[in-house]
């Protein structure tokens, strides 16, 4: 195995490891809490029932630690929230919450369950469900691209307040790609000292030609001693679709609107 794909593995199993829920530090769950705050601001004139694509650029940037504790942020609200593991080639969801895999979202798309049989009760919020990613597949792009995933997405959005689609990486596969047209706006989660720049663009790119909304980023693994983090703590915005989130599995968050953050560089 490559130094490369060790430092991937590694950095997986630490993802997995990061604190979630109830268990999050004061500061980390203030960081969600202000992340909540500008979705909301965000998508404020939508009506209804909101999906949210979380993705990344390339793997074990903490898309579905960001997935999961913002869902489980937004049902403390009294919201109910429905999270959808996407990512039906490396699941983790349903590990991260101690529930079953299957049957899941695969089994959903492939007419063989139904969703009463799919669906699970998060376990740690009474107005939070799950549907996890379900067996895997060997057609996931196809399954993600199907007209079941519409009516899908179509019927949940009659029950909950708030879905949070996970979904794989942008540059490595093209699932999120597929699914993006379909949801309100897309959480781009960039891991600090770790995204690689050009993926990041590349992923970017495809994002503005599939004409997909982009709600924001979310940084992840933020440094603490960070001179900006003190200096911007508790400030937050609205109205840009390019705000800059950041949040740390251990301190707190930073936002910049778009115009900041140029002159910044």
């Amino acid at each position: 195995m490559s130094k490369k794909a060790k430092r991937a593995e590694a950095e997986a199993e630490r993802e997995e490891k990061s604190p979630l829920c109830d268990r999050l530090s004061f500061a980390a769950s203030e960081s969600y809490k202000l992340l909540r705050s500008n979705l909301t601001f965000s998508l404020m004139g939508n009506e209804g029932c909101q999906i949210i694509g979380v993705t990344s650029a390339i793997r074990s940037e903490g898309k579905s630690t960001t997935s999961i504790n913002l869902s489980y942020t937004l049902a403390e609200t009294g919201k109910r929230v429905l999270t959808i593991d996407s990512d039906m080639r490396l699941p983790t969801i349903n590990k991260r919450l101690n529930l079953r895999r299957a049957p899941g979202l695969s089994n959903l798309l492939a007419g063989i369950s139904t969703m009463n049989e799919s669906l699970q009760a998060s376990g740690v919020s009474r107005n939070w469900y799950v549907l996890s990613a379900g067996d895997i597949p060997p057609n996931p792009s196809e399954l993600l691209g199907s007209v079941r995933l519409v009516k899908l997405l179509e019927a949940v959005r009659k029950h909950f307040d708030y879905v949070i689609l996970d979904l794989p990486p942008i540059s490595i596969v093209s699932d999120a790609l597929v699914v993006a047209k379909h949801t309100d706006g897309m959480l781009m989660v960039v891991r600090q000292n770790y995204t690689n720049q050009m993926e990041l663009a590349r992923s970017m790119r495809q994002l503005i030609y599939q004409q997909v909304k982009l709600l924001g980023f979310v940084q992840t693994y933020a440094a603490t001693q960070d001179k900006r983090y003190g200096r911007r703590y508790g400030r937050y915005g609205y109205g840009y679709g390019y705000e800059k989130t950041s949040v740390s599995d251990t301190e707190g968050a930073y936002l910049l609107d778009k115009d900041e953050e140029d002159s910044s560089r």
